[in-house]
């Protein structure tokens, strides 16, 4: 009985585990960094669909959350971000190089 019951709590965590994985890829897009103005904390990208906010590929600015990010990154490099509305803007909530 309890190891039945072990197997069911672990198979129940590495699902939701593996929920939460397919949700953060989902709203990860792929993007090319055209400018950067640290001064700004703003970043131009040209990207892919953002899923979670409804918008087609373009290119746009995004205010950065992390203005640090911008230190890592370099015009013409491929990324991977995240966005979604902060205070009523959008905003690349997360950004890394692509891998």
């Amino acid at each position: 009985m309890y190891r039945t019951w072990l197997r069911m709590a672990v198979v129940s965590g590495l699902s939701a585990g593996l929920v939460v994985a397919a949700a953060a890829q989902q709203n990860s897009v792929d993007g090319t960094v055209e400018k950067i103005d640290k001064s700004a904390g703003k970043i131009t990208l040209k990207h892919g669909p953002i899923r979670n906010l409804d918008m087609e590929g373009m290119t746009m600015v995004f205010r950065v959350q992390d203005p640090s990010a911008l230190d890592r990154l370099k015009v013409g490099q491929k990324v991977k971000f995240e966005a979604d509305r902060v205070n009523g803007q959008i905003t690349a909530t997360k950004i890394e190089a692509a891998k």
